[in-house]
């Protein structure tokens, strides 16, 4: 087997393609579980996904093009629903301020559907590629996963989890009526044409008085 081949078909590699099979295989059947029960055992991929990731080799690509897509903007959009649906009151939260930015700058607005959705496409293409290619395409699906990791899903997965934490630890009762009945309230301004749920007052929510519990807490 040649350098290349040794690289794709490395230990690392291997468990870390078994824990993105995993974690596309659970989200695929979100709509199966409780949301207990989905967040039980998110907040247990996504840390063991983070280390997996760091694992994967620094390698050089072999091709100029760009790898083949897989997923689409259709299906993209399929995932982010079903976890919304699952999420409902619980999928908006108030990111952290970048350590790098001023300290005029405000925390923004973050999305639990978008931020799982975000890593499941990245695992699904490279899966995809990983699994009917040969070495030289897969050793490039390999390069661009670590990068996106490094430079753009690492962070959506560590901002998630941070919040998952807190909904598995904060003493919460997660419950499956409380997201039927904010998702209920989607498809009414939906059908109405007058609201996006991006609309909703989300300053009562659980989470975002939770958060701000830590933050008052840490200060």
């Amino acid at each position: 087997m040649d350098k290349t081949g040794d690289l794709v078909y490395s230990k690392n590699v291997i468990e870390f393609v078994a824990v993105a099979n995993e974690y596309c295989a659970f989200i695929d059947n979100v709509e199966k579980l409780k949301l207990k029960q989905f967040v039980d055992k998110i907040h247990k991929i996504l840390p063991l996904l983070y280390l997996k990731a760091t694992l994967l080799p620094t390698i050089e690509t072999q091709f100029d093009e760009a790898n083949e897509k897989f997923v689409s903007e259709y299906e993209y959009n399929q995932i982010q629903n079903k976890l919304l649906n699952k999420l409902g009151q619980y999928d908006t939260y108030q990111k952290e301020l970048d350590p790098t930015a001023l300290e005029t700058d405000e925390p923004l607005g973050g999305s639990l559907s978008e931020d799982l959705s975000d890593i499941y496409q990245d695992m699904k293409d490279f899966l995809m590629l990983y699994r009917i290619s040969t070495n030289e395409i897969m050793n490039d699906a390999i390069w661009e996963c670590k990068y996106n990791f490094e430079e753009y899903w690492g962070q959506s997965l560590v901002n998630a989890l941070r919040v998952f934490h807190v909904l598995r630890y904060g003493g919460m009762e997660l419950e499956d009526q409380l997201v039927r009945n904010v998702q209920n309230k989607k498809d009414a301004d939906d059908d109405n044409g007058d609201g996006d749920f991006e609309d909703i007052d989300t300053s009562s929510w659980i989470i975002n008085k939770r958060f701000e519990d830590f933050q008052t807490n840490e200060e």
